[in-house]
């Protein structure tokens, strides 16, 4: 049973965005992957719920580029980006991402405009946006505005949405993915159907030996995802060595914040932390890893 109190559908985004301000205990439901199980959980901060449908808004469900930005409809499914093939020529890490949320059912109906508001530092999709430097835009009736996806976290579960607020698209500036490789790394306890126990995102620029731009970012290493920008300062314009990438995967943990939980110890996600880290970057520059 879902304990919902009712449903409309919303007709636009202006429509959608005047609902939720209107009203009471109203919330959006997209793919309604995350929402419809809260829904069943007996939650008092779920129950009796009216939902406001946007799933029809196709105008939300676009992937483009133009000659500064890719632009990602808040809701695109994980199945829609991991086979677009604007996506696979360009953004390797949040294709990687998408291929490696749930299963295949999830991934048909779990849209990314949800998985980054849930707030969950785990979301597959975060770690990769950080790294691309995302701009979300956000609309509440005929206003607009944007904000950076590194300033979009607040703490657990808990972003910058006001009442009205809706994601409608995910912006990637051009700048943040020319040059670069990248790799997206998720570590769970099964291969499929799992919560990650650390997500990592790396994005490499290099000349030569030479690191010109290395770009970090984590998923349950903090209370949010979490970009290591200290270790990223540390790897501008060194060479390429064993050493120097031991440095750099070691002054992460200067970074994060790691936690004890029932699905892994503090030290246990440090050394992940570390190990893949050093993985994606010999993968990167096409060499064995070494431990």
């Amino acid at each position: 049973m879902y304990y919902l109190s009712n449903y409309t559908e919303a007709k636009s985004v202006n429509e959608a965005s005047r609902l939720l301000k209107t009203i009471d205990d109203s919330v959006l439901i997209a793919g309604g992957t995350d929402i419809l199980i809260k829904l069943r959980s007996l939650d008092k901060k779920y129950a009796n719920k009216h939902l406001i449908g946007i799933n029809t808004l196709k105008e939300l469900k676009t992937i483009t580029i133009d000659d500064e930005f890719i632009h990602i409809g808040a809701l695109c499914t994980f199945d829609d980006i991991e086979n677009n093939e604007i996506i696979k020529n360009n953004l390797t890490n949040l294709k990687q991402a998408a291929a490696l949320v749930g299963g295949p059912q999830i991934r048909n109906m779990a849209t990314i405009g949800g998985n980054i508001c849930n707030g969950a530092t785990s979301a597959d999709s975060a770690s990769s946006l950080f790294t691309l430097d995302a701009i979300l835009v956000i609309y509440n009736e005929d206003t607009r505005k944007e904000i950076a996806i590194n300033d979009f976290y607040i703490s657990s579960g808990v972003v910058k949405l006001e009442k009205g607020d809706i994601l409608t698209s995910i912006k990637i500036p051009k700048k943040s993915f020319n040059g670069y490789v990248s790799k997206y790394i998720k570590f769970a306890q099964r291969n499929a159907m799992d919560i990650a126990t650390i997500g990592v995102s790396v994005m490499l620029k290099t000349n030569n030996d030479e690191i010109i731009d290395l770009k970090l970012a984590y998923g349950v290493a903090a209370p949010t995802p979490i970009r290591a920008k200290e270790s990223e300062k540390l790897a501008k314009g060194v060479k390429l060595t064993k050493d120097n990438i031991e440095k750099i995967a070691n002054n992460i943990l200067n970074e994060t914040k790691a936690r004890d939980s029932w699905r892994a110890s503090k030290d246990f996600r440090n050394n992940l932390l570390t190990t893949l880290t050093k993985r994606a970057i010999y993968e990167l520059i096409g060499k064995n890893y070494e431990n």
